[in-house]
């Protein structure tokens, strides 16, 4: 008689155990979450969706349009050593184009010149950070083509793109990318091979500062030096 009372007991106890357990489980599953997040998810797409992702299919013939509506050429650079002011170049319309898209997609915001070589030049667009190869997944994958015989060479003041870091013969273009020359007689052997796509108008005393920041041996400064925000101006 008693076993069967503690049988019972124990069944009891395992019962309201098992319903406890699954209680939990379905708090887990939280589904009504999920529900209420796909028509934002929905909304986030069609509101996206005006924007192309780019690939090396589509990407010239993108630009080529997109060069005929939006004809700015002026942008601001906002970083943590003050503002750089840079002309683009309308000749290069490729490049002045995917600057002036990628501005205007916010690309910049928030990245860094990630490399700085003393007396010779700071690169910028790159980050160490996640959200940045979310921007770049949104954008698309592409390479842009040299652009090198409109007669800009690498001066002092000079904004260029750096080609791709995978091999390729003809210096294909990272369009995330940027670079601003500090001294011409150091850069002389990159004309003809990247594409001077505009020049630095003001704040070259900003550019000044940043390449004279401590790096390490990869050249990424110590102290991560931040674009804050780039924007086009008049």
């Amino acid at each position: 008689m008693r076993f069967q009372l503690m049988f019972i007991l124990v069944l009891f106890l395992w019962n309201c155990e098992d319903k406890q357990t699954s209680k939990n489980s379905n708090t887990t599953v939280v589904k009504d979450t999920i529900t209420k997040e796909k028509p934002t998810q929905k909304k986030e797409a069609k509101k996206t969706s005006k924007f192309p992702v780019l690939s090396d299919d589509n990407a010239m013939e993108f630009f080529l349009e997109y060069d005929k509506e939006h004809k700015e050429d002026k942008v601001k650079l906002t970083t943590d050593f003050g503002d750089i002011i840079i002309q683009l170049y309308d000749k290069t319309k490729f490049h002045r184009s995917n600057f002036i898209y990628l501005t205007k997609r916010k690309y910049f915001d928030g990245t860094q010149f990630y490399r700085v070589v003393k007396d010779f030049i700071i690169q910028g667009g790159s980050s160490d950070g996640l959200d940045l190869y979310k921007k770049r997944r949104k954008i698309g994958q592409y390479l842009l083509p040299p652009d090198t015989k409109r007669g800009y060479t690498h001066q002092r003041g000079s904004i260029s793109m750096p080609s791709s870091e995978i091999e390729n013969a003809y210096k294909l273009a990272s369009p995330f990318q940027f670079f601003i020359v500090v001294n011409r007689e150091k850069a002389k052997h990159l004309d003809g091979d990247y594409t001077v796509f505009g020049e630095v108008i003001k704040g070259m005393d900003v550019v000044d500062k940043i390449n004279a920041v401590k790096t390490d041996d990869g050249d990424w400064p110590i102290d991560n030096v931040y674009i804050r925000k780039v924007e086009i101006i008049e």
